[in-house]
């Protein structure tokens, strides 16, 4: 009785804020008008709806005032630097929150998230070691290279975290401390060995995470990343739900667990690496977003998932606002804001899990 009454509690306070997609939608907007060039979201709108062919939804075309004589200037700024940057927020965002949702589950780990297990740290130890190679061609090599090193430390995480043949969530984040720990000291062995004159410069944002290299297309290549995982995350929210229950439990269920998760693992580890491949180590999404959202909806993963990725969207676009707008004109690294968040969220749930 009193969990439904606190669920009827949450879906009445769900009620009153506007949806997670309008929220994100508006967020997109507003956010590139943002920062230390003056623009107004008319002008942001303008440029948008004229560049993608949209002059039916202009703002003069809907009774509103218009904006005549924008610039090239100005209008190369929103498409060419601003939009890449706020919609790589929101794919990074989106991406890292539904593989958080779906490594929690997997592992039955709360404290489960790709940065904390050191998949983000192995991701990047791979970007880097194909540069260091030269393997990297175009994006898509940097990406590759992420993805194989994601894979590796996932596996080598769910290797080192069992005992007896089960998975415990404290071997798995000491594991993943570990993992996090070698593959970050190698990736910044690598890039010192090289000793390239931007070295420092690159080991910052492979370490802290920056969306500040943004451009169209490595956007198009973490949108189909982040594309494929959705799709194959939704296929298998139901089984997911029995996997909440443990392995033996989705087994009675006729689900073929060695198979769904071997599928979850790839998944996991692609969208993880081509996102760190673009915006280096940012942590922390994958742990406060699919808490926040299962307080809200509960943990069925056929809302969870698609209500995460919305609302991981909307979370990293105005976390990155913050990054570069509060300290200008420095700029703070927004995967140093995100762990500034996640820290005490994690202790949080670190504290619950001892109490028990």
């Amino acid at each position: 009785m009193a969990m439904t009454r606190w669920r009827g509690e949450a879906d009445r306070w769900a009620s009153c804020f506007p949806s997670p997609s309008s929220c994100w939608g508006g967020s997109v907007v507003v956010s590139v008008a943002i920062g230390q060039s003056d623009l107004s979201v008319r002008e942001v709108w303008t440029v948008l709806t004229d560049r993608l062919g949209l002059s039916w939804v202009r703002s003069d075309a809907l009774g509103l005032y218009g904006v005549d004589g924008i610039t090239d200037l100005r209008a190369n700024l929103v498409w060419e630097m601003r939009l890449p940057r706020v919609l790589a927020a929101a794919l990074v965002g989106a991406g890292l929150a539904v593989v958080g949702a779906v490594m929690q589950t997997l592992t039955r780990n709360p404290m489960a998230d790709p940065y904390l297990l050191g998949i983000s740290s192995g991701a990047s130890l791979g970007a880097v070691a194909v540069i260091v190679a030269g393997l990297s061609v175009g994006g898509l090599g940097v990406a590759g290279g992420a993805f194989v090193g994601a894979l590796i430390a996932f596996v080598l995480v769910l290797a080192l975290g069992q005992r007896a043949g089960r998975l415990t969530p404290t071997r798995m984040i000491l594991a993943g401390v570990a993992v996090g720990a070698f593959s970050s000291a190698l990736t910044s062995f690598l890039i010192v060995w090289v000793a390239d004159p931007h070295a420092t410069q690159e080991a910052q944002f492979w370490l802290s995470g920056s969306l500040a290299a943004a451009r169209l297309p490595s956007v198009y290549t973490m949108a189909a990343a982040v594309l494929v995982g959705l799709l194959v995350c939704g296929v298998v929210a139901r089984p997911l739900n029995a996997f909440a229950f443990g392995e033996d439990t989705a087994t009675s269920l006729g689900i073929g667990v060695h198979r769904v998760r071997w599928v979850l693992l790839v998944v996991c580890a692609l969208v993880t690496g081509v996102l760190v491949a673009g915006s280096g180590a940012i942590g922390f999404v994958g742990l406060l977003i699919p808490h926040g959202v299962r307080a809200l909806v509960g943990p069925d993963h056929r809302r969870v998932l698609p209500l995460s990725a919305l609302v991981g969207a909307t979370f990293l676009i105005w976390v990155d606002v913050v990054a570069r707008v509060a300290f200008a004109p420095r700029e703070m690294p927004v995967g140093i804001m995100t762990a500034m968040l996640g820290v005490p969220v994690f202790l949080w749930i670190l504290k619950r899990k001892v109490d028990r």
